[in-house]
């Protein structure tokens, strides 16, 4: 899959020179309700014999509308992440475009004509939500007068489970509760995470449970806090491992939030090496214990429920 970075106005000789089926959103997560908008694509591409192509932003345009600050937003998935997704999916080409001020001005005629047109679209795939143009103004509808016959219109309805959107919101207030089965069940994947692994207190070696300390990009949308089970990726190996996010609170008030897991059957070394953790299962919310003894009675008894989930 080609990655291609548009910032507006764009460089034409950066455009695909051919026609396509162009499929739009922002697809934070790249849940099933998004992979069954490009799916959708995707056959519609195999039909006519056209690649596929996605266009897709490098933030989330609530920043630009000063609904969110930009270093507090959180994000279900890095771009790097959703171009992994694409290209899994059969995604040919990645239109990345600068979500600036100077783009969220554009009409919405403006948007069709440069974006979707200027791409050489001859079919635009969206979900029945996509809005576009100046303060997002137009929607599905919109955008069938808006393309005048020169291009054709998929709209993809919405996916729902048991009477629920799937959608990245839902998602997300999942991941604030710990419900990482059903996170996981309307991402169809397990929900990952990436990071490096930095020196911490090594508290977790005197209590015989040794922690690799995950620093994570600011943006990362963590679950709740508490104990998981989990796997982490060294290399191209996939181990299994206990995850906690809190504050370790048992040894003092105040204390940051860290990203610790406990790899089981493992004695290698990994400072400063980039991990993946996938969030499995939510064992426990965090306690503050009384002192070490009893966080060492908990933290055996979550070793063995962790091992007991992966048989």
């Amino acid at each position: 899959m080609e990655i291609i970075e548009l910032r507006h106005p764009y460089n034409k000789a950066q455009i695909i020179d051919e026609e396509l089926v162009l499929v739009l959103g922002f697809f934070d997560g790249v849940h099933r309700g998004h992979q069954a908008v490009i799916e959708t694509g995707k056959k519609m591409a195999n039909e006519r014999k056209l690649k596929l192509a996605v266009m897709t932003f490098n933030q989330h345009p609530s920043i630009v509308f000063q609904k969110v600050q930009k270093e507090t937003m959180k994000y279900l998935t890095t771009i790097e992440q959703k171009a992994a997704h694409f290209a899994n999916l059969g995604v040919d080409y990645l239109y990345v475009v600068d979500f600036t001020s100077a783009f969220s001005k554009l009409s919405p005629q403006s948007f069709v004509d440069q974006y979707l047109v200027g791409l050489h679209a001859k079919v635009v795939v969206a979900g029945f939500d996509y809005t576009f143009g100046n303060h997002a103004s137009a929607n599905m509808a919109t955008l069938v007068e808006l393309a005048n016959d020169r291009f054709e219109v998929v709209k993809v309805a919405q996916l729902t489970e048991n009477n629920q959107k799937i959608s990245s919101t839902a998602i997300r207030n999942l991941l604030a509760e710990g419900n990482m089965q059903k996170v996981n069940q309307l991402l169809g994947y397990v929900y990952t995470f990436e990071g490096t692994v930095m020196h911490g207190d090594a508290r977790g070696r005197t209590l015989g449970f040794p922690t690799a300390n995950i620093q994570f990009a600011p943006t990362t949308r963590l679950p709740m806090e508490g104990v998981y089970v989990c796997e982490l990726k060294v290399g191209n190996t996939w181990h299994h491992a206990m995850g906690s996010i809190g504050h370790n609170d048992t040894f003092g008030e105040g204390r940051k939030l860290t990203v610790e897991v406990y790899i089981l059957d493992f004695h290698q070394e990994i400072y400063g090496e980039c991990v993946a953790v996938r969030w499995h299962h939510l064992l426990r919310e965090q306690i503050k214990f009384a002192g070490p003894i009893p966080l060492i009675e908990q933290l055996k008894q979550d070793e063995a429920d962790t091992r007991k989930y992966f048989e």
